[in-house]
């Protein structure tokens, strides 16, 4: 009854996959002497991340017999859809001005709005997981500039390998 009604595809161990990715980007990005250089290694990053997710949520999906483009994985991608376009067009707005908290704080407070949105048809986790992410970006926009790189560590890294370990043990992967 539950996979009927929520997309439980989800898989934890792309999401923590998705957790190291950020750790790797967050030092990497720390070194780069320029900002479009920072910008140019957490877009790689996020590409890389999203494939990594997408495949082994397919992968899952797979295995558990569920639709992954169809029914609450269609769903739940159109919920989530819409915050990250905000993400991208405010990404080119935010960029010129050389402002990386603002960037850092509207990337994790619409990704967690995405993944709330999200999150409402998937399991309990998930929509936790987003609200967590919220709450990372309010933080980041309270925080001194330089923490930015910390948040993008604690945010895409740190809630990533949390969220992604609890939903790969409490369901299956």
């Amino acid at each position: 009854m539950e996979r009927a009604g929520s997309f439980t595809a989800v898989s934890g161990a792309g999401i923590m996959g998705v957790g190291g990715i950020a750790v790797v980007a967050t030092y990497m990005a720390a070194r780069q002497p320029t900002d479009g250089r920072w910008m140019a290694t957490w877009l790689v990053a996020a590409a890389t991340a999203v494939a990594l997710e997408l495949t082994l949520s397919a992968r899952k999906a797979r295995r558990l017999g569920l639709p992954l483009v169809s029914g609450v994985g269609r769903k739940f991608a159109l919920a989530l859809t819409p915050t990250l376009l905000a993400g991208a067009i405010l990404t080119a707005v935010l960029v010129p001005l050389g402002s990386r908290d603002l960037l850092v704080g509207t990337w994790l407070l619409l990704y967690g709005a995405g993944v709330t949105a999200g999150g409402a048809l998937s399991v309990p986790v998930v929509p936790v997981m987003g609200a967590v992410f919220m709450g990372a970006g309010v933080i980041t926009f309270l925080s001194p500039a330089s923490a930015a790189n910390w948040m993008m560590l604690a945010g895409f890294g740190g809630l990533h390998l949390v969220s992604g370990f609890f939903i790969a043990r409490r369901y299956g992967g």
